[in-house]
């Protein structure tokens, strides 16, 4: 999967951060995980790592299933739920975003893969 092209796409169109991105796409496609086991995937700290994943619970994009993990919601209502919030915090008009339903479509397949296995 071209994740980079994918990874482009998040920061441009929803204004994720990279390292937001990273995760966000990390846990999308591989299913829930622990601050650490996301930083030692990264290579960043677990401090880093909970507070990313942190923020993109505020973003829209996670939810934390328990004290040590955090999991993504489904990609096609993520994406475009963080969309609309990005537009919100903005004061940009929420309409449908071509290259935003895309980012939800590519990632079905792993994000359903990750979780039937």
């Amino acid at each position: 999967m071209y994740f980079s092209k994918i990874e482009n796409d998040l920061i441009s169109e929803i204004h994720l951060e990279p390292i937001h991105a990273k995760i966000f796409l990390l846990v999308t496609c591989y299913g829930k995980m622990s601050p650490k086991i996301i930083g030692q995937k990264l290579n960043i700290s677990f401090k880093e790592a909970k507070k990313t994943s942190k923020d993109l619970m505020i973003l829209g994009a996670f939810i934390d299933i328990s004290e040590t993990e955090f999991e993504a919601m489904h990609p096609r209502f993520t994406v475009v739920n963080m969309y609309r919030k990005m537009c919100e915090r903005e004061n940009i008009k929420f309409k449908q975003n071509k290259i935003v339903d895309n980012i939800g479509a590519i990632l079905e397949k792993p994000y359903d893969d990750a979780r039937t296995k």
